[in-house]
């Protein structure tokens, strides 16, 4: 696989999960240099596998695929066969940490549990990325995270007054929840194993990742025991930090928030006088309006022409493409290569990672299901004819 001399170089994980949260946990870690072996059902593969659209001409690839799965390797593995635990337990000598995405007690009626796990390998790190967290009312819900950010309370005060909560453009829950937090977890575990040699059992809640992301609000909230409302607190839209549309229906960013950036942005829409509007808390409505006015005087490229020259904390909205050819991505290379199944090269979103001003420009894209599994059930001493039943049961 590629870049498997990152820094995280010798880590070996088995990767259980599907679609986002543990995919995207595990395509950082292999990012990073971890060599990653997923376990796929045969019988039920991933679905992110035919998310169109379609890369490489393969009917079994998709671009999100592609890309999430990077830099692994995959093995086909009925779970509930006769020789899948024997399997597992043998990949454990080369493989000491697990992350797997499914209810509470499924891997512990498939004997591939932690408690069972650890009995043969003690300083296992194995994490379970769940919605709700191995205990608790709703262990055993059904979710997605649009359900856990409701239940976290983010959703609440995400939107807009006259039309509620808002759907974001990327999955919150699953991924600044479930897979960063998966990844902080599992590498504290690697330090703490470092120093005393033991394993560690991470209980990952997507929910709980979501409601520790209220920080600011919900410290606010707890202390003035007021819920945070729609539009009302200072960096959801109750200021005049906000999107503002242009003549031409694109938006700018205003971020202005501190007295030397708001001073000047007053100055480049002509309108010095409103800094002394900035503290108002009952004229920002009135303030956001004016300001929406002058906004839609000018069209798009017009103003960015104006504070491209001005440090103001203004920038466009741009789209994915206008963001991925801009200057600042370019420059710092988070366009790369992956090598596909065929041979053939495609661009996909790089690492954001630099170490020591490096990061890796070309990567191994999202293999084929059970691509790998004749020569790695082979590197686990499986006789030829072992490895023909095996394959052919799946």
């Amino acid at each position: 696989m590629q870049n498997n001399k990152g820094p995280l170089h010798g880590l070996k994980i088995l990767d259980f999960t599907t679609l986002l949260p543990g995919p995207y946990a595990t395509m950082l870690l292999a990012d990073l240099g971890a060599e990653i072996l997923r376990i796929e059902s045969p019988t039920r593969p991933d679905m992110l596998r035919y998310s169109p659209p379609m890369v490489d001409g393969e009917e079994t690839i998709s671009a999100a695929h592609a890309t999430i799965n990077r830099n692994k390797k995959s093995l086909a593995l009925d779970l509930k066969s006769p020789k899948a635990k024997d399997i597992i337990q043998r990949l454990l000598h080369n493989y000491d940490i697990v992350i797997e995405q499914f209810r509470p007690g499924v891997m512990d009626k498939l004997g591939i549990g932690y408690q069972s796990l650890q009995v043969l390998r003690p300083d296992i790190i194995y994490c379970s990325i769940t919605g709700y967290g191995q205990n608790g009312p709703l262990k055993q819900r059904a979710g997605h995270d649009i359900n856990y950010l409701a239940l976290s309370g983010l959703a609440s005060y995400s939107g807009r007054d006259r039309s509620g909560p808002s759907l974001s453009g990327t999955q919150i829950a699953d991924i600044a929840g479930g897979s960063h937090h998966a990844v902080m977890a599992i590498l504290a575990a690697v330090y703490k194993r470092q120093q005393s040699g033991t394993g560690t059992y991470i209980d990952i809640s997507m929910t709980d990742c979501a409601f520790a992301l209220n920080a600011i609000c919900g410290a606010n909230s707890l202390a003035k025991h007021q819920d945070p409302q729609l539009e009302k607190e200072f960096l959801n839209g109750g200021s005049y930090y906000d999107y503002y549309r242009t003549k031409d229906n694109r938006y700018l960013a205003v971020g202005s928030l501190e007295p030397q950036f708001a001073e000047r942005f007053f100055q480049c829409i002509d309108h010095p006088e409103w800094i002394n509007r900035v503290l108002a808390a009952d004229d920002q409505n009135s303030l956001k309006q004016d300001i929406a006015t002058v906004i839609r005087e000018r069209n798009f490229q017009d103003w960015n022409i104006i504070f491209e020259s001005n440090d103001a904390c203004v920038e466009p909205v741009l789209n994915f493409n206008e963001a991925a050819e801009s200057a600042q991505i370019q420059e710092r290379e988070m366009l790369c290569l992956a090598i596909t199944p065929n041979g053939n090269k495609i661009t996909q979103i790089n690492s954001p990672f630099y170490f020591d001003g490096q990061k890796n420009l070309e990567h191994t894209a999202g293999s084929t299901l059970g691509e790998h599994s004749h020569s790695v059930l082979q590197s686990l001493g499986y006789s030829p004819s072992e490895i023909e039943k095996i394959i052919t049961f799946n």
